[in-house]
């Protein structure tokens, strides 16, 4: 009775190590897992800010072309009004002059359409 009861503790203790390292081995396991995410984190942050460096990049080269187009537009802007205001300034006096005298020379006359009647 003895070598049973020894037998079953020799079983009772192989299990509880097998137990154990089935314990350790998914610690292991849940360990790596981990660190594996960790890293994939790090890496899909790392090329966020490497793409996110190329956008940056990108648009100061586009917005640093748009200023400049931008500049050439104000340029032309300022040309034009400044055009016009020296037509306006050329051509006023003779334009004033012309409505002045269509409002002020009245010359009577019968229209066309009128009709004697008798």
């Amino acid at each position: 009775m003895a070598s049973q009861s020894q037998g079953i503790h020799q079983l009772l203790q192989a299990e509880k190590r097998a137990k154990d390292k089935l314990e350790e081995a998914k610690k292991r396991k849940v360990k790596r897992l981990r660190q594996a995410k960790e890293e994939a984190m790090a890496e899909t942050d790392q090329y966020r800010m490497q793409r996110d460096e190329e956008f940056r990049q990108k648009q100061a080269k586009i917005m640093g072309s748009q200023s400049n187009v931008l500049e050439e537009i104000e340029v032309q802007t300022l040309g034009k009004i400044k055009e016009l205001h020296a037509n306006y300034s050329k051509s006023m006096e003779s334009v004033i002059n012309e409505l002045l005298s269509i409002v002020c020379d009245v010359k009577p006359e019968i229209h066309v359409n009128y009709r004697l009647t008798n």
